[in-house]
């Protein structure tokens, strides 16, 4: 399950675990314009643990998520094996 919400300055996205026990923390996905942001509630350490991308390598992770095992360039839209 996840839901969407958009806030002035970003699109807040956060994804629940459904999946069978032992569940995961919640995680929260800000899209701004200039990067993107995931967090995470971490309660070995009781912190909320913070991972910033940026806008290239959110491209890079959303070509990813699609392509084999590899090494790849992104140019113009077009993914490249090297």
């Amino acid at each position: 399950m996840f839901s969407i919400e958009h806030e002035f300055d970003s699109t807040v996205i956060t994804l629940v675990d459904e999946g069978s026990a032992p569940l995961g923390e919640d995680v929260v996905i800000n899209a701004f314009e200039e990067c993107i942001t995931l967090e995470q509630y971490d309660p070995r350490t009781k912190t909320m643990q913070k991972i910033t991308l940026s806008m290239s390598q959110a491209q890079d992770l959303a070509a990813a998520l699609d392509l084999p095992e590899g090494v790849y360039t992104l140019r113009r839209g077009d993914e490249t094996s090297d």
